[in-house]
């Protein structure tokens, strides 16, 4: 009873916060795109950034063009992701391929994320750089990955959304937390929801406590976390973690 009676009175003192907030600086409203594939589209994880950024009263409006074993050069083959471009207006542009560790895949990264970095400043956006993870079987190629994303970020002034880095941070602190799926490649809704934690400390800033409530997390995510309040606070400090380390480089 005490539990629910706490998180009753959170609810209340939302809407009171959020309209001080307003008043002194009112928040704009950031559009968000995500190009990639299964790893974006895997738990829904655009509708659940930008659940997490209503629940916390940031305005945004989140869109996606995720084609499942889809490079960023298959996009821009295939055009579907041009439309939004040329026709919207866009905050942020995320940009998402395969993990990228071998060099032919960091030069392919990296030229294609400069093709798109011209449509998505023309459009009035900065790109960003999902930095994902390899598969299981390659998990030494972690540090490889994150720098080929890091890099193509570097080369268009982009923001980075170091998310593998968290999953390393994150299995720093409890190496039993199932961040890949049975297939040992795409997350599960722990892992997307870390990655979401990524880029909402990116682009808003600090992780209200909210976020590490379970009942509250779920809700956010859209899918049973099946976390404690102990690992969801892992997942914070995890993403807390990546995020500075990054901008401390």
């Amino acid at each position: 009873m005490k539990k629910l009676l706490a998180l009753i009175a959170i609810l209340v003192a939302l809407p009171l916060a959020a309209q001080r907030r307003r008043a002194v600086d009112p928040q704009p409203v950031q559009r968000l795109l995500f190009i990639g594939n299964s790893l974006t589209a895997s738990n829904d994880l655009p509708s659940m950034v930008c659940r997490l950024a209503a629940a916390t009263r940031r305005p945004a409006v989140c869109s996606s063009v995720a084609i499942g074993g889809f490079s960023l050069q298959d996009h821009f083959n295939d055009g579907q992701a041009l439309r939004p471009l040329r026709n919207e207006k866009w905050s942020i542009v995320v940009l998402q391929q395969g993990p990228s560790a071998l060099e032919s895949s960091r030069v392919n990264l990296r030229q294609w994320t400069a093709t798109f970095a011209e449509l998505i400043r023309a459009a009035g956006g900065r790109p960003a750089l999902y930095a994902v993870w390899p598969e299981r079987a390659r998990i030494d190629d972690f540090d490889r990955v994150s720098e080929s994303y890091r890099l193509a970020a570097s080369d268009v002034d982009g923001l980075f959304f170091p998310v593998g880095d968290a999953w390393l941070a994150a299995w720093r602190r409890d190496s039993r937390l199932a961040l890949y799926g049975s297939d040992d490649f795409h997350p599960t809704p722990a892992g997307t929801y870390l990655a979401a934690l990524v880029i909402y400390r990116v682009i808003w800033g600090e992780l209200p406590p909210l976020l590490t409530n379970p009942n509250f997390a779920s809700t956010f995510a859209g899918v049973d976390l099946g976390l404690t309040d102990s690992r969801l606070d892992i997942l914070a400090r995890a993403a807390e973690e990546a995020v500075t380390t990054d901008r401390a480089r």
